[in-house]
């Protein structure tokens, strides 16, 4: 009880003194094995070898990159003067934006200077066919051998939407163009739901198959997409991965995990970084709670119910999801960028700018946010 007491008034302390660059107060609480531990941070930087991946910071950054896909307007979001693109991803370089319209998919590849990398996302499942599309995960079975990898079986719509349409041939012709240009620069992978499960494959097809080094991944509200052989592998070979989750978002608890039959069903990733909320009187604030390293924690987000469409749809305040104008896959392009616009027979096309060296951006030394910071 001693012990608990003293972590409520670090907890308050957070709460007095410090904020988050959006003007919320946050607080990060995390657990090593029985004791508990608060560390509150205006950057979260904690020590421990365990919990240095996570990054306060670069998860802020990487929300506004998965939020800036969900964009129809492919001029604005080509150009990079969407309103999704002008904050904390503000001088953002678009190399390629890749549409696949046979499969409503979308995907942008490009540099950040101020994380001297390449940064890649993935858009998720619109909105307005969200429903459906949680009511067909709650039956889906592993349906997929993973290829070169023995017992890992995985989700095969998932590993189908970035293997087996243009999105992938796209992303891998854009890293090859950015890293002719800017060298062996760090990878981040970003996306939300659907396109969270998307990065994480993209991610350990660089890794695997394209001989890719330090690639980095923030999911935010991702499902499960393999079983526990293919997660051992997938940590092994993408260890720089964090999976946030939200209050009581319904997607990462899907499809569902069995604990009574580890071998048989889905199971997720590390590592999660669990947001909720803690309300003191009027108060309300978001606990940032750094998880174990199983990635099925039963104290983060499968400790509460995950019932909530809207808590999937706002991560740190914002919004993960299209315009209120844009129909499931609408999207708007103005007659100029048909000089940047290849298109296949089917339609699916690609948005492409002719980099040279003296259209490149002059990089960081390093990152702001540190090689380390996931």
């Amino acid at each position: 009880m001693e012990g608990h007491g003293w972590v409520r008034a670090l907890t308050l302390m957070c709460l007095l003194a410090f904020s988050s660059g959006r003007g919320n107060p946050y607080c990060v609480l995390v657990y090593e094995y029985s004791d508990e531990v608060a560390f509150c941070f205006a950057e979260l930087k904690v020590k421990d070898k365990d919990y240095s991946i996570y990054n306060h910071t670069l998860a802020m950054i990487m929300v506004e990159y998965a939020s800036a896909v969900y964009i129809s307007d492919l001029t604005e979001l080509f150009t990079w003067t969407c309103s999704r693109c002008d904050d904390l991803t503000e001088g953002f370089e678009m190399i390629e934006l890749i549409v696949d319209v046979q499969h409503c998919l979308q995907a942008f590849v490009g540099v950040a200077k101020d994380l001297n990398a390449i940064v890649i996302s993935f858009r998720g499942t619109h909105e307005s066919s969200i429903q459906n599309w949680i009511e067909d995960l709650f039956w889906k079975q592993l349906d997929l051998n993973y290829p070169g990898m023995p017992d890992a079986m995985v989700h095969y719509g998932f590993y189908s939407a970035y293997h087996n349409t243009t999105l992938r041939p796209g992303v891998l012709n854009a890293v090859k163009r950015a890293k002719e240009l800017y060298g062996d620069i760090s990878i981040m992978v970003t996306g939300h739901s659907m396109g969270g499960a998307m990065a994480a494959f993209c991610a350990l097809d660089l890794t695997v198959n394209n001989e890719a080094k330090n690639v980095q991944v923030t999911t935010f509200g991702q499902p499960r997409i393999g079983n526990a052989v293919f997660v051992s592998y997938y940590s092994k070979l993408v260890p720089n991965t964090v999976r946030v989750t939200n209050n009581h978002d319904i997607v990462p608890h899907l499809p569902p995990y069995y604990s009574h039959f580890p071998t048989k069903t889905y199971h997720h990733f590390p590592r999660e970084v669990w947001l909720y909320n803690i309300g003191l009187g009027s108060l309300v604030y978001q606990v940032e709670k750094v998880c174990d390293g199983s990635g099925e924690d039963p104290t983060c987000s499968r400790s509460v119910t995950g019932n909530s469409i809207q808590d999937h749809l706002v991560y740190f305040g914002v919004q993960l999801m299209g315009e209120a104008w844009a129909t499931s896959c609408g999207i708007v392009m103005s007659p100029g960028t048909e000089h940047y616009r290849r298109t296949d027979l089917d339609g699916n096309f690609v948005l492409s700018r002719c980099l040279d060296a003296s259209s490149i951006l002059e990089l960081d030394g390093q990152s702001n946010v540190g090689s380390n910071s996931l």
